[in-house]
Order: C-alpha cells, then structure tokens, then sequence
C-alpha cells in the first residue's frame, strides 16, 4: 500500500477542486462506476488503443511522401513523446485513480477551465471517431464485393452493416465493464498476433524467405535506389528536412489512443498495479510493433514505387486492403493473396477501434458530469455501474454514420476526423501541464516520490521538453497549406489550413470562455486537491488486494504467473 506519510485530512468524498456545487459523486449510489477491469484487460487496452489503421494503412502515405529513414526516426520521437505523455499520467493515475480520469487531474491540478475544455474536447473526438470507424469497416468489406464484381448487390449496402456493428458495440457497452474488457482483451490479444505475424512476414520476405526469394535487405536505403529520405515540398537537405517534418502528424495520429487508459483507472480492480504496469510496457510494446516493423517495411518497399504511390492514393478515399502498403510488401515479394488476409486484419482493428471508441465517449460524457461540466443525468449508472444516459447520447451520435456511407460524404468526414486528431495532441498538451502542476502540488505539499506507486522516469523536466515538442508539432501541423503544389490545389488551400488550425482557437475559446463565465482561477499548488477521494481508494484496494491473497493461499504470485509475466505478457 502507497500512503501519504503526513497527515491525512481525507473525508474519504471524491470532490472535484474549486467546484461550488454540493454534489459529491463518490457518495452517490446512483453515480458509482464498479471496478471490474483486470490488470491484464487495462494493459491489452492500452496496447489496443495505440494500434489501428494508422499503422496499418497511414504508413503506406508517409513511405511515399518521406522515405524510409524519415519515417524511422519520426515515429521514433513521436514514440517517446508518447511514452512521456503516457508516464506523466501513469504518476498522476496510479496516486489518484479517479474516476473522472485525466479530466479530473486537469480540473483539481490546473484550472477547473482545463478540466472543462479537456472533457468537451475528448468527447467530442470520440463521437466523431466512433462513426468514422464503423464506415471504414464498411469500407473494408465493401472491399470483397467489389472483389466479386458484386458491389451494387442488395448484401453490398453499407448501412446494414453500419447498423449490424452499431448494434454490436452499443451491446458490448451495455452489457457491463467486465464484459467489455473481457472481449476487448481477446481483440487487443487478435492484433498483437496480427502484428508479431507481419513482423515474422516482412522479416522473411526482407531476407529473401518467401515469393520471389529476392532478399532487398538495405538496398532501398542507399542513395540513389531510392535512397532512406525523400525529398518532399523542395530539393535537396531542405526537402528532405521537410519530408522528415511531414512524418510527424501521421505519427501523432498512429500513436493516439494510447493514453485511453486514463480513462479507465475509475474502473479497475487494481489500479496501482494496473496503471504502472500497463505504462511500463508501453515502451517495449512502441518499440516492438511500431519501429520494428516501420523499419522492416521501409527495407521491403522503396518510397517510389509505383503501387506504393497508387496504394497512398487510395487511402484518401478507403480504408480496405488496397490502401495498405503491407499489401504492396506483399506484391513486390511475389506473395500472392495476402489482400484478403490483411482485409480481415483491417476489420478486426476497425470494429475493435468502434468498440473502445464508444467506451471512451461514453466514460468522458460521464466524467464532465461529474466535475460538474455536464448536465447531472449523464452521471447516472445502472446496476452494471454502466453511465446508461451518457452511453445513450453518445450511441444517438454515432448514427451520424449513415449520413457518410457514399463515397464523397465519406471523403468530407474525414476532414472532420482530422480536426480532431489536432485535438488528440492537445490531449496531450493537457496531460503534460497537468503533470507539471500535479508534481509542483505535491512538492509544496510535502508528498515524496518515494510515498507514489509510479513515478515517471522523465520526471518534471522531460513532461517540460514533450510540452514544448508537442506544441512545436500542433504550431508548424498545416506547414504543407503554404507550400505551393504539394496539396490538390496550386495556391494557399484554406481549407486544409481551417481542419489543421482551427482545434487550437476552439479548445483556448472553451477554457478561457469557461474562466470568463464561471469566474474561475488557476490552483495554487499549495491548494491543489492531493488527497481527496484517496483514502476510499486505498480502502478499496486493500481489501481486493487482501481477497487476491486468500484466494492465492497467501502466495503473491505463483511460478508459473512469474514466468508469464517476463515473457508473454510482455505482449498480451
């Protein structure tokens, strides 16, 4: 057990700093959510959010757009950003569990504006992204319709298939947390395997093992055939800068998700076991699945390739097989009929995607209401510890699918889903920040590292250098709206420029709009609210902590848990 070692003035009541209102949630029957998430479910979710489309269909665009060398060093930076972003809120949850998540800490830590603007934003990213991802697993099986020469056919209509996993991932929701973690343990569980598969594949088709037993090894890299850096927007160093920039944003996108673990500290059994544990292995899990196989397809593909470019092309208007440039891998190593299992793969992601999606949607609907930022119904649970209104409005705004089934609606979504991915980052702007202020409060206040069940390795000084690497990205996102020819248009294109800028007006408005009308002020570190709701918790996880020994027979940990836990669960 992590305790304060000072006094402990904790009323054992969860109540949200700075907030006037009397309602304290924690003492609300009508309001609890129930802690049934296992540690080994958090830890596959927090590997689940951070592995998608992204990086199965975005990389094939940055290989054509920045070359191979570019893309390893750019989704390497962005991994430790992630992993920064990802320990500072690992510290802050495994202290404070609460179950308003990372929303929560903004509003106690920095400003209750903070918690205001951070809550709306991640909800309103998530109903967004909820709906995209059931259309882009349309898409995808579209994909063996028009395959078959069957794409005006009755069974081809994308709205029953909206309609079928809507229903699905509304069910999986309703049906309770432990329900819900359970199945996305098992999904989680189908894409590491997917990924440990297309890490052996390219690796033996990098070496000559397979199709045309061509073995390009680094050929791709050296200069000249193509080269590891593309020139991108200019010639020369200056071009091969900006290809390297361009990588960045595509990163940001693959990575984002991964801090959806913040949500789910108010739901789990054992939350300063789970977080840390999860966090931990964020590193090995970036590491392994995303720079090991970013580097083996860069060793398979070259940059200018002609189906490399045609397959970038097709990821502006689907999401299916024919956009992933692991498909390409595939053809340029004379593997055939890899296009249907990689389809396969592709659904899995995106309906497990929807699934955590309306989960995240649901939980920060719940959170605001909470703190107080959302109307008090949204915080009402069912039996199941369900948010049962909260999940209702986010369900009612996923229908939004139907209205994007053709292809040109589902071209003018995805400006939308891009303007919240800008949002993403700011999410974890705001986690920063709120570490920054978390680790001031507990200086002033006397709390010792060595009193925390986490603390992050990079401490106050590396959540400073993410910050201001963070805010260099969301600065210099659009940099492509100014150059001329590199977007469909030949001058300024505006309306990229309004998807890449306009999150950051919208989410200052909200905060300082919030401290305007509500008359709020930063919290001072000598105020910041430690300890409140903490004493509960320890309660709580002392006594599951204390059953998990009984039911052990007083062993910690048997031999054979110990060797799982050093070798496959570093994946699963």
């Amino acid at each position: 057990m992590h305790n304060y070692p000072g006094n402990d003035t904790d009323d054992t009541s969860e109540k949200p700093a700075l907030h006037d209102g009397p309602y304290v949630y924690n003492e609300d029957p009508r309001s609890q959510l129930r802690r049934d998430l296992k540690t080994r479910q958090i830890a596959m979710i927090a590997l689940g959010g951070a592995l998608g489309t992204g990086l199965l269909i975005n990389t094939g665009p940055s290989l054509a757009e920045s070359g191979p060398g570019s893309m390893f060093i750019g989704y390497a930076l962005i991994g430790v950003l992630c992993f920064a972003v990802m320990s500072a809120m690992g510290e802050m949850a495994a202290w404070l569990p609460l179950a308003s998540g990372f929303t929560g800490f903004a509003h106690r830590f920095v400003d209750p504006a903070l918690g205001f603007a951070l809550g709306w934003n991640y909800w309103f990213k998530y109903i967004i992204t909820t709906p995209n991802n059931l259309i882009a697993s349309t898409l995808i099986i579209r994909f063996w319709f028009d395959k078959a020469g069957q794409h005006d056919s009755p069974g081809a209509n994308p709205a029953l298939y909206v309609t079928l996993f809507l229903a699905a991932i509304i069910a999986i929701n309703y049906f309770g947390v432990g329900f819900f973690g359970e199945l996305e343990f098992w999904l989680s569980s189908a894409k590491v395997l997917i990924m440990i598969g297309l890490v052996i594949f390219t690796l033996v088709t990098a070496t000559g093992g397979a199709g045309h037993h061509d073995a390009p090894g680094f050929r791709y890299w050296k200069s000249g055939n193509p080269g590891a850096f593309a020139e991108y927007g200019a010639k020369g160093a200056g071009g091969r800068f900006l290809g390297f920039w361009n990588v960045m944003s595509n990163a940001v996108f693959s990575y984002l998700g991964a801090e959806l673990v913040g949500i789910t500290v108010g739901e789990a059994q054992n939350p300063r076991k789970a977080i840390p544990r999860a966090v931990k292995l964020t590193f090995f899990r970036i590491v392994f699945f995303y720079l090991i196989l970013i580097l083996l397809l860069g060793m398979n593909v070259p940059y200018n390739s002609p189906i490399l470019i045609s397959a970038a092309n097709e990821s502006k208007n689907t999401a299916s097989a024919k956009a992933s440039p692991f498909v390409v891998a595939a053809t340029l190593a004379g593997v055939p009929a890899v296009e249907t299992l990689i389809n396969v793969c592709l659904l899995v992601f995106t309906f497990s995607a929807a699934n955590s999606d309306l989960y995240i949607a649901t939980r920060s609907l719940y959170s605001l209401a909470i703190e107080g930022n959302a109307p008090r119904i949204f915080s009402r649970t069912d039996d199941r510890g369900v948010p049962i209104y909260a999940l209702a409005l986010s369900s009612i705004c996923c229908t939004s699918a139907y209205m994007s089934i053709r292809l040109s609606a589902f071209r003018t979504f995805q400006y939308f889903v891009s303007l919240v991915t800008i949002f993403g980052i700011l999410t974890w702007i705001s986690i920063l920040i709120s570490h920054i202020y978390f680790v001031r409060a507990r200086r002033a206040q006397g709390i010792p590292d060595t009193a925390l069940p986490y603390v992050s390795p990079f401490g106050i000084r590396g959540s400073w250098v993410a910050l201001i690497f963070a805010c260099v990205i969301t600065f210099f996102n659009g940099w492509a709206d100014f150059v001329h020819g590199l977007t469909e248009e030949t001058k300024f294109n505006h309306k990229n420029f309004i998807v890449d800028y306009l999150p950051v007006p919208l989410y200052l408005a909200m905060i300082f709009g919030y401290k305007w009308i509500m008359k709020t002020e930063g919290v001072k570190a000598a105020d910041a609210d430690l300890l409140g709701g903490k004493s509960k918790i320890d309660e709580d996880e002392a006594e599951f902590v204390a059953g998990e020994l009984a039911r052990r027979g007083g062993a910690p940990e048997g031999k054979w848990e110990r060797v799982y836990r050093l070798t496959l669960g570093n994946f699963f």
